[in-house]
């Protein structure tokens, strides 16, 4: 018997008995639906996480923290740079200092206190420094202010409502609004005051600003900082430092952060300095770490929804087992007029794979309006509850290609399992029983 006429053969014995055909479809689109959409939840967590990660920071960004030598930690200095440096497809080193005491910052009439950071232009531009606005700084006294840097200079009436209100209020309370116009070109002047056995001794620098930082990636964090060029390093260092006999040359440095060429590259970068002895973290481990966790948990998902698959295969088996029982005497025919055991074993495993294909497609089409109608409406649904008025960038369910793929095998191979006994069962029918037996 050719393929063609035993899917002729196939489709005319669905049709005798249409019910029961579309109901046991309909129990296996529900399972496959439910598979699917089940294990979307984990996956949909997996990228709104991931996303967020990669959000909260450069996703080529290595932060070098400590060397271990000789059993010892010890801080990154100027002589680990080259090192960094050279390391494969390393495109930039940043590398800054912090000045861990508030520096004042003059505008105009305005005041405000700072706590500067020094750092190296050059390399901060090959890292990708992001600005909101102007240009990096092409001379020692061109600085870079941080986003919110123009929120701190107030008026020294402002300053003074400022703090009655904190004083008085026991909640919170609206900060002033700053600085409203544009710094960029704007000089200002910062002070480094410091005591000396009792005496104020004070150092004054005159910046102009080249240019705005971006708006930092999470909304609670205020970036107020000053960004200055490490050629006035050891000078600064050394007026702050509390040693006068202490070489700031060697100093260890606050932040150092190593830029790989791509994201492909990051975690050879993260093992290549592991090799020699440095203490990092990149965005891939925490990727790692967070793609483990979420394995294990789409996983259990998957197996669950595969519960109601196999469910949804009882049907299957009492269906097909029907139509042996039913289609005996057909059976006894086909097999007196020399049909291949085997040929009336695949009639019967193709309908069990025909119910499983037309559950699956139907499964997958239904999961992904369920999907998209969850995306939609569960944001409207958390925000009427909790009174929020933001909008909420969260991905409650995704169906990525791989989960529809490994849900339609999963659906046809437990309905073509399903299907096997009976179809076996076909095969072993006596001729001469299915011949003498009544319709």
């Amino acid at each position: 018997m050719k393929f063609k006429d035993q899917l002729l053969l196939m489709r005319k014995n669905m049709k005798k008995n249409r019910l029961r055909v579309f109901m046991t479809i309909l129990a296996t689109t529900m399972a496959c639906a439910f598979l699917i959409v089940l294990a979307s939840v984990g996956f949909g967590i997996q990228k709104s996480m991931t996303e967020e990660i990669k959000s909260q920071q450069i996703i080529t960004e290595v932060n070098v923290q400590a060397k271990e030598s000789n059993g010892k930690v010890e801080a990154i200095k100027k002589e680990n740079l080259d090192e960094l440096a050279e390391t494969d497809n390393v495109t930039a080193v940043v590398r800054r200092n912090s000045i861990d005491m508030p520096v004042e910052v003059t505008f105009e009439d305005r005041k405000g206190e700072v706590y500067p950071t020094i750092t190296n232009m050059e390399e901060e531009l090959k890292g990708n420094l992001a600005l909101e606005k102007g240009e990096v700084p092409k001379s020692e006294n061109e600085v870079i202010v941080g986003y919110h840097f123009a929120k701190l200079l107030l008026t020294k009436e402002e300053n003074e409502k400022y703090q009655k209100e904190m004083e008085s209020s026991d909640g919170p309370i609206e900060e002033p609004a700053g600085y409203e116009g544009d710094l960029v070109g704007k000089e200002i002047n910062m002070t480094i005051l410091k005591d000396v056995d009792g005496k104020e001794e004070k150092k004054s620098y005159t910046f102009k600003i080249s240019g705005v930082g971006k708006a930092p990636s999470r909304d609670w964090f205020r970036d107020q900082s000053i960004y200055i060029n490490d050629s006035l390093r050891d000078e600064i260092l050394t007026f702050v430092s509390t040693d006068e006999n202490e070489s700031v040359t060697d100093n260890p440095y606050s932040q150092v952060f190593v830029y790989a060429s791509g994201l492909e590259h990051v975690a050879q970068v993260t093992d290549d300095l592991k090799e020699k002895g440095y203490m990092v973290y990149s965005i891939t481990e925490e990727l790692d770490s967070v793609n483990l966790f979420f394995n294990v948990f789409k996983a259990g998902l998957i197996f669950v929804g595969t519960i109601a698959v196999v469910i949804a295969s009882i049907g299957i088996f009492n269906t097909m087992t029907m139509a042996v029982t039913e289609r005996t005497q057909e059976i006894g025919i086909m097999k007196a007029l020399g049909a291949q055991p085997g040929v009336i074993r695949r009639l019967f495993l193709m309908e069990s794979a025909y119910i499983g294909i037309v559950g699956s497609v139907l499964g997958v089409a239904i999961s992904y309006v369920i999907s998209y109608a969850a995306n939609m409406l569960l944001p409207i649904i958390l925000n009427s509850a909790t009174g929020n008025e933001g909008e909420i960038d969260f991905t409650f369910s995704y169906i990525p290609v791989s989960l529809v793929l490994i849900s339609a095998a999963i659906s046809i191979g437990v309905a073509i399992i399903s299907g096997l006994r009976p179809a076996v069962k076909a095969t072993n029918i006596n001729v001469l029983s299915a011949l003498r037996r009544e319709l």
